[in-house]
């Protein structure tokens, strides 16, 4: 179960240095191959390989004759990559990605239970702005009875 939120620094050559924390369960989940694709919300996901393939086979069984299917499997599955950390831990996050989420020198590596968000500083900041204002009405179907 992957949670929290941490800022980190992309390498001059794209590179992601994932926590030590997160490192050995994220690895193990996916026997060493994790996935790096693109969110329509301008964010990338990085997943274990073995929990994104039954996402990736929902996602193809929609129909491309639907335009927001359609559009959804390009950003999805068109972008996905199956990256390998190297030795130190680091991920390459290839330049179309980087680009796509409007990634810089600071990032956020967020956990969202079986995968993280990668976001740009300014998306992580947005995110939480929405986020603050979405909370001061009801809450969400499901989360009515919430205890905190």
């Amino acid at each position: 179960m992957f949670e929290g939120a941490t800022a980190l620094s992309l390498d001059a050559k794209g590179r992601l240095a994932i926590p030590a924390r997160h490192r050995d369960a994220l690895l193990a989940a996916g026997a060493g191959s994790l996935v790096l694709t693109a969110h329509p919300h301008r964010c990338l996901l990085l997943y274990p390989a073995p929990a994104w393939q039954p996402i990736r086979d929902q996602i193809l069984k929609a129909s491309s004759l639907d335009p927001r299917a359609a559009a959804i499997k390009r950003v999805m599955v068109g972008n996905a990559r199956t990256e390998e950390p190297d030795s130190a831990g680091r991920l390459l996050v290839a330049p179309e990605l980087r680009t796509y989420a409007q990634l810089e020198k600071t990032v956020y590596l967020v956990g969202m239970g079986s995968h993280f968000e990668i976001w740009s500083e300014a998306g992580w900041q947005q995110q939480n702005d929405l986020a603050a204002e979405a909370l001061t009405g009801d809450l969400p179907a499901g989360l009515g009875d919430l205890v905190l």
